[in-house]
């Protein structure tokens, strides 16, 4: 369901990632109680900044050392962490979107870690992340327009070879994503830092209380990839 090219593992030993395939999801709007939490955990995120600036987290740091290893500016294109991070410091707010979206962005800014939701309906069986030739087919959200990645950066492709991801964990395709019509989702959540195991394990462990709060009729299975 979900691999790493042995190329991408050879110049990036350190990558480590924490997955969830969770299916009978009944994806809507976000429930108040699941609203209030997501707040709570903007607030403390914002207090946590305040202490330590953005770019000395050590999981954004490492992401930022990871993406100009594969010649991407990280200022430039940020992970997804990063980014949801920064609009928090500099709107105050992460407005809520739909139940599994505002899950993953609640954990993702709560551990500082990219939390990437694939809608499986609409992914070409296994996912394999790689580098990319430039000439693989990918649309971004919002934009029904077929751009290409650029040769070298990383991808994650599905076996039809359509991009679900660009730049690792930059942006995803407007086809991967989830929406209020998915219902079985693989959930990918990924670090390079000396804690990321540990980290990855606890955001894996928060995912799936939430998912069982908010998504009472759904089952999921969880696995890890360990060092290379």
């Amino acid at each position: 369901m979900f691999t790493y090219h042995p190329a991408i593992l050879e110049r990036f030993p350190s990558i480590r990632a924490g997955l969830i395939h969770a299916v009978g999801l009944t994806n809507g709007p976000t429930p108040a109680a699941l609203a209030t939490t997501f707040q709570e955990s903007q607030r403390d995120a914002i207090a946590r900044l305040q202490v330590t600036p953005l770019a000395e987290l050590p999981s954004i740091a490492a992401w930022r050392r990871a993406f100009t290893a594969f010649g991407t500016k990280p200022t430039q294109h940020r992970n997804a962490a990063e980014s949801l991070l920064r609009r928090l410091s500099k709107q105050g707010e992460i407005p809520g979107i739909n139940t599994l979206v505002d899950i993953g962005n609640l954990v993702s800014v709560r551990h500082g870690l990219p939390v990437a939701m694939f809608d499986l309906a609409h992914i070409g069986g296994e996912i394999t992340v790689r580098f990319a030739r430039g000439d693989e087919p990918f649309a971004d959200l919002g934009s029904s327009e077929t751009i290409h990645p650029d040769p070298g950066e990383v991808i994650f492709v599905d076996e039809d070879g359509a991009v679900c991801a660009r730049r690792w964990c930059w942006r995803q395709s407007s086809a991967s994503a989830t929406r209020e019509s998915t219902t079985a989702a693989l959930i990918v959540v990924e670090g390079h830092h000396d804690s990321a195991t540990s980290d990855i394990a606890a955001a894996v462990a928060n995912l799936e209380a939430l998912i069982a709060t908010h998504q009472p009729g759904s089952r999921t299975t969880t696995w890890t990839l360990p060092a290379a």
